[in-house]
């Protein structure tokens, strides 16, 4: 059976910065859960632990954050990053206090982890800069149509193969 990390980050002190943890808490409190091997994590700014999840074997990871492009806020984004620059090099340092996603590649690939193919469910922030809780309202809307993009992109990873 393929295997999905759905690894959701963010920051809940940053205001927007907090799409991925208030999607992946609103996943986690649905009544109807995925299927067997789709795993749901709530990572916030624990980058090493992503890092080290890696690890069990994931097929494919959708990582679910604020991603600024320049569109309005609440825009919701599926990308496809091209991860294949992403070294194994050792000369980096992980902040316990933040995520960001190349670096936390970039550890994993140091553990070990093989390349994994990696979607991007990302939404365009109002504002990250200020110390604030909560989401502004158009990221606040971006959340339910986020959720709908990822129970689709399931819905295909689940679907067989011929």
């Amino acid at each position: 059976m393929s295997r999905t990390l759905i690894a959701c980050v963010g920051n809940i002190f940053l205001g927007d910065d907090g799409f991925g943890v208030e999607v992946a808490q609103r996943l986690l409190r649905r009544e109807q859960k995925y299927p067997q091997g789709i795993d749901v994590i709530d990572f916030g700014i624990r980058g090493i632990e992503l890092a080290y999840s890696l690890l069990e074997g994931y097929e494919t990871l959708v990582l679910v954050d604020t991603v600024s492009r320049g569109e309005p806020p609440g825009t919701v984004f599926l990308i496809e990053p091209d991860l294949s620059a992403t070294s194994s090099d050792d000369s980096f340092a992980l902040d316990a206090h933040s995520l960001d996603p190349v670096k936390v590649f970039a550890f994993a690939r140091t553990l070990g982890v093989p390349p994994i193919h990696t979607l991007l469910v990302g939404c365009e922030p109002a504002s990250i800069d200020e110390m604030q809780m909560g989401l502004s309202e158009p990221v606040q809307t971006a959340v339910g149509e986020a959720i709908k993009m990822i129970d689709a992109l399931v819905a295909d990873l689940c679907m067989p193969t011929t």
